[in-house]
């Protein structure tokens, strides 16, 4: 075969791959549609979904005779020192490539939510945080990082970035979610995936679709939402991440949509995926996905009947391990019941995949690096670029921060001097290294009391934990309110513990039945407050928690979303006053505990309103964040304008910092549409920039509407664009707007598909000081907001 087509890397890579599935037997097909993950443990401690009744055993040396498609995890299943793993996975590849007549290796895969999940690798702030950043630019930055690291060990593909958007702050993973708007979800996240594969990573969409909208946000629940939430919410930000990012990987969903499970569903993952959107990448398994059909779905009665429903579906590639795919559905497919067909369909996926990686052609086993630092000090650096971003000041009503130098302050809390406080669950110290627990953590997590201390070395700082995240236990509050009274300002350091399976309070399976603070840390606050010392409460958390109970009580309010292994120095700098905090709430922070679900995108019966005695309104809206440093909006007079349905509009605001420091602002535009044939949320994000602005400078921004994006899904499925009036709204956060432009859509009604136009471009221009307004036009001071000048995900 050495004179084969498929060996010729001169042909195209379709070519290769016919020539190549004509020579495969049925059972070398299917070798390609599987994944083996060698050493998961099958007890109750797994990362994995059922993983202790799902997982089986295998031979490895006489499976990879067939070859094999994916090896799963080999750096992310246990503690492994990176040059010794990449040494062991280049053996594993040559073993698996001299077993086999074909030589081809697997596709190896690895978690990279928050970083790469491996031992040593840099720990980057969770995505809530990434959305809370509003930079698409430092997501593509750390995408790419992120990638080239994976690939200097010889991994192929990655499985993130995760596109679900939060319909229920109560669900687990909250955390690993980039927010309640898919505008910004689809943004950033396509950011994100653009620098995954610009280091020739395949990055994976997950979980496709409607993941985040399970009944009563219990992890895997059943999905009722309707047709538009599914077409204008759900589906937009993978939209976004496949025409704007270029994933060549898409995860089917665990969840069922309407009764029908989404591996199992032709209509989402061929129909729409595939004919409507031209995808034309891998769609893979979520761990176990194709086994649920039969044992948690109940919709096959079989391995085999499971195989055939994914494959039909159009589901690729069976991870995380083999359960349907192998001799069940080879079986399957000589009594006549699956179609060989459906095989070949899925195999030539994977072998273009496997061609246009260079593995037909590759030589496993060499180059292999003897040194691997995973964690370089360029990757801390964006680490702390991007945990600086991201945290948002709440609130500072009488100017508690920064604090002052030579203070004496009390840091009380159990999230204060915990390294995991600043990890979310897809971090490898708490995905992985918590059931290693003698082994290092294997990279530096600096703690907010380390920080502080280091941050302010004249103030005098005292300690007290004063209970733990989730215990009962009360009988710290003593010692922590003795240390609060004694002192000038009391910082109390709260939050999540991250987790899986109801091992922590924030993570895949660690669902929230309200949104009252974990453990007894409310009760804790609450003697904080009572010493009369201001009290700043500073949050670690993986999704958003009821703060109404202390409005009014406390001195200034921090949130930061599991910030990462620089998180604790990014806190102390907002804390010193060394950072201006620049954050914005990618999700809204309730007023009180229940009331879920509620996300801003609501439309008017979702509002207040005097119908009902339950105000959902929240404490702090969507977008918002303040700053060091106060801002001025201006604007031309509001005014009427048209165009038509097929037409654009700019529109544009001078951003000028009044203040005497650096900070960021970040403009965000919304529309809304006052009168529709079905109803529609009150305003939705449709643009946004971060500005970083010095003192004194004013800063120009234009966006460029397109009427595309007023697009909505009508009655009878159809996405249209109506004529009628609709307003611009630039926006400090979804409830304080700034300036309003009138804008009235002309022209017939249209039809539009999935080339319309997803995004709306941001400009920005530098104002010289003789252009600055001065008593003209609209000016709205304010002393919150930032932004950087990454775009709109463009």
């Amino acid at each position: 075969m050495t004179n084969a087509p498929w060996r010729d890397p001169a042909l195209p890579a379709a070519a290769r791959v016919d020539d190549l599935l004509s020579r495969m037997t049925l059972e070398e097909k299917t070798a390609q549609l599987y994944g083996v993950w060698v050493g998961a443990a099958a007890d109750g401690a797994g990362v994995a979904p059922h993983q202790h009744d799902m997982t089986v055993s295998h031979d490895f040396d006489e499976l990879i005779t067939r070859g094999l498609g994916q090896l799963t995890r080999s750096f992310g299943t246990a503690p492994v020192d990176p040059a010794l793993g990449a040494l062991s996975l280049a053996r594993a590849q040559r073993s698996i490539a001299d077993a086999s007549r074909f030589g081809i290796p697997a596709i190896a895969h690895e978690e990279c939510l928050a970083g790469f999940t491996a031992w040593g690798a840099t720990a980057y702030p969770v995505p809530l945080a990434w959305g809370a950043a509003f930079d698409p630019a430092l997501a593509e930055e750390m995408g790419r990082r992120i990638g080239q690291d994976l690939a200097s060990v010889g991994v192929h593909q990655g499985l993130a970035p995760v596109l679900d958007v939060v319909r229920d702050l109560r669900w687990g993973r909250v955390e690993e979610t980039i927010g309640e708007d898919p505008y910004l979800v689809g943004t950033v996240g396509a950011a994100y995936v653009r620098g995954l594969e610009s280091a020739g990573i395949i990055a994976t969409l997950k979980h496709f679709a409607g993941y985040a909208s399970s009944a009563g946000a219990r992890n895997l629940a059943p999905v009722r939402a309707g047709v538009r939430e599914f077409a204008d919410i759900t589906l937009v930000p993978f939209e976004i991440a496949l025409r704007e990012g270029g994933a060549r990987s898409v995860m089917a969903a665990y969840n069922d949509n309407d009764g029908v499970p989404a591996s199992a569903d032709p209509r989402l993952l061929t129909d729409l995926l595939r004919e409507e959107w031209g995808f034309t990448g891998t769609v893979v398994s979520d761990y176990f996905g194709v086994g649920f059909l039969q044992t948690l779905h109940r919709v096959a009665d079989s391995p085999a009947g499971a195989a055939h429903a994914a494959l039909a579906a159009g589901v690729d590639v069976e991870l995380p391990t083999l359960r349907c795919y192998g001799d069940a559905l080879t079986e399957a497919v000589r009594a006549g019941t699956v179609d060989e067909a459906l095989v070949d369909r899925a195999a030539r996926r994977v072998l273009v995949q496997k061609c246009e990686a260079g593995l037909l052609d590759a030589e496993p086993g060499t180059d292999v690096p003897s040194v691997v630092d995973l964690d370089p000090p360029a990757n801390r650096a964006l680490a702390r670029r991007l945990a600086e971003s991201s945290v948002v000041l709440l609130d500072n009503p009488g100017g508690a921060l920064p604090l002052p130098a030579d203070t004496r302050v009390a840091v009380v809390g159990p999230r204060a001097h915990d390294r995991l406080a600043m990890l979310g669950c897809y971090s490898f110290p708490s995905h992985v290294g918590v059931h290693h627990p003698d082994q290092p953590l294997g990279i530096d997590i600096p703690t907010v009391w380390e920080s502080l201390r280091a941050d302010l070395p004249d103030a005098k700082l005292a300690f007290a934990e004063g209970c733990d995240t989730t215990d009962e236990d009360t009988s710290g509050f003593a010692e922590a309110v003795a240390r609060a009274t004694e002192a000038d300002v009391c910082v109390a350091v709260l939050g999540d513990r991250a987790g899986l399976f109801g091992r922590g309070t924030s993570g895949e399976g660690c669902d929230a039945a309200d949104l009252r603070l974990p453990g007894v840390q409310a009760d804790l606050l609450d003697a904080l407050t009572a010493t009369g010392t201001p009290v700043v409460l500073v949050l670690l958390t993986g999704r958003p928690y009821a703060l109404g109970r202390w409005q009014g009580r406390l001195a200034a309010t921090v949130q930061a979303f599991f910030p990462g292994e620089e998180g604790g120095p990014a806190l102390a700098g907002v804390l010193s006053g060394r950072v201006n905090p620049g954050g914005r709430l990618p999700v809204s922070v309730p007023r009180d505990p229940g009331g879920q679900p509620w996300t801003y995108l609501q439309p008017p019966l979702g509002l207040a309103g005097e119908v009902s005695n339950l105000d959902p309104t929240p404490l702090y809206p969507f977008g918002h964040g303040r700053s060091y440093t106060t801002f001025a909006w201006e604007a031309d007079p509001a005014a009427s304008a048209e165009t038509s349905t097929d037409g654009s509009y700019d529109v544009e605001v001078t951003v000028r910092n009044t203040g005497d420091r650096a900070g960021a602002e970040v403009v965000q535009l919304y529309l809304h549409d006052p009168v529709a044939r079905v109803t529609r949320p009150d305003v939705r994000l449709i643009g946004y920039q971060r500005l970083e602005l010095a003192a004194g400078e004013a800063k120009r921004v234009r966006f460029g509407f397109h009427a595309d994006l007023a697009a909505f899904t009508d009655r009878t499925g159809r996405r249209v664009v109506e004529p009628g009036a609709l307003e611009l709204r630039l926006a400090a956060s979804s409830a304080d707007v700034r300036h309003t432009a009138r804008l009235t859509l002309t022209g017939p009604e249209r039809t539009v598909g999935p080339d319309r136009v997803l995004l709306c471009p941001a400009e920005v221009h530098s104002v010289p000081e003789a252009d600055r307004p001065s008593g003209t036009g609209d000016s709205v001071t304010g002393r919150q907001e930032p932004v950087t000048e990454s775009g709109t995900g463009d």
